[in-house]
């Protein structure tokens, strides 16, 4: 059994447990309700600004660019214009392709020896169909929420909500991207576990956030479905705290609202520290965001210091002798 996944599932156990028992005692739903979110969003602001402008003051003198396609040279030689952009124009057009469609990682691949030693390459379509749905559901899910925090809600949440509901099946109406976000994590899990190369180069913080994005999605499932919540109260909750006069309603709430909002807290407070940073760094990404124009532009590293050089007509001048002594060919007899 591999320790990584071992110790990350105790440890999103943990703290579930510590907000369902927390959450019970005198005091708790204050904590876990007001002070742990109002916590969880400034490190969240703070440490993602922080890190964003980290990597902003980083200067990249060179063109670095991850190309699979032909720069721009002779005009008789075909240009693939957004493997390899050589214009501002063409970096947006592939920056929205990675960023909306992730295309380098559908062309990615999967090396696997054969039988007779032969080292064959495919494509790993799953990888990318997985990883698509994972982000598009944790997107739709995020957007949904939105209405628990906007008065009155705008009508695109609601069209996007109708959307997304549109099968219908009983009461209360099944939303797909919830049940598409814990199929797509699982999948991610699942992958991490049973491919060998991939379970090998899997840390602890590789399982970490996927268990804690799937206790998320799994709370707020049994919370729609199973432990039904009232609505109209977690909509007065969660307003008094986007209007800063937290108040916890009389009637109190669920320990399954505490424990998905703890958990939510704490993927806003890990998220900076972590590998879904990417979401901001893929923007500063100089393999990404430059123009691939090293043959039409010449680059000087701006940090070049000046060095003393000893060219070959100092060194034949200084040697001269020593050389013709020894039979070496020399320019100036």
């Amino acid at each position: 059994m591999n320790v990584n996944y071992v110790v990350s599932l105790l440890a999103v156990i943990a703290l579930i447990l510590i907000a369902f028992i927390g959450s019970a005692l005198p005091g708790g739903q204050a904590l876990f309700g007001i002070w742990i979110p109002y916590a969880a969003v400034l490190v969240f602001f703070c440490a993602f600004c922080q890190r964003i402008l980290e990597w902003a003051r980083c200067p990249v003198p060179f063109r670095i660019t991850s190309t699979c396609g032909q720069q721009k040279s002779l005009d008789w030689i075909p240009h693939d214009r957004f493997e390899n952009p050589t214009t501002k124009f063409e970096v947006v057009v592939r920056m929205l392709l990675e960023v909306f469609t992730f295309r380098s990682l559908f062309r990615n691949t999967r090396a696997s020896l054969k039988g007779n030693g032969k080292l064959v390459y495919n494509l790993e379509k799953w990888l990318w169909l997985g990883a698509i749905a994972f982000h598009y559901a944790f997107l739709v899910v995020l957007l949904r929420h939105l209405r628990f925090f906007l008065e009155p809600v705008p009508g695109a949440i609601v069209a996007l909500e109708n959307l997304d509901g549109f099968l219908q099946v009983g009461l209360p109406g099944v939303m797909l991207s919830g049940f598409v976000l814990l199929a797509a994590v699982t999948y991610l899990f699942l992958r991490r576990i049973l491919n060998p190369q991939v379970r090998y180069i899997s840390l602890a913080s590789d399982y970490f956030p996927l268990f804690l994005i799937f206790a998320i999605a799994a709370s707020g499932i049994i919370m729609r479905y199973v432990a039904k919540m009232d609505v109209v109260g977690v909509k007065e909750f969660t307003m008094s705290l986007v209007s800063l006069h937290p108040a916890i309603p009389a009637a109190g709430l669920s320990s399954f609202f505490y424990v998905h909002l703890f958990l939510v807290s704490m993927l806003l407070a890990y998220f900076p520290f972590s590998k879904l940073m990417h979401v901001g760094g893929v923007f500063l990404s100089p393999t990404r965001n430059l123009t691939g124009n090293s043959r039409a532009v010449r680059h000087v590293n701006p940090w070049n210091y000046p060095v003393e050089v000893h060219t070959y007509e100092e060194y034949e001048e200084e040697f001269r002798e020593k050389m013709m002594e020894a039979g070496l060919p020399v320019e100036k007899e």
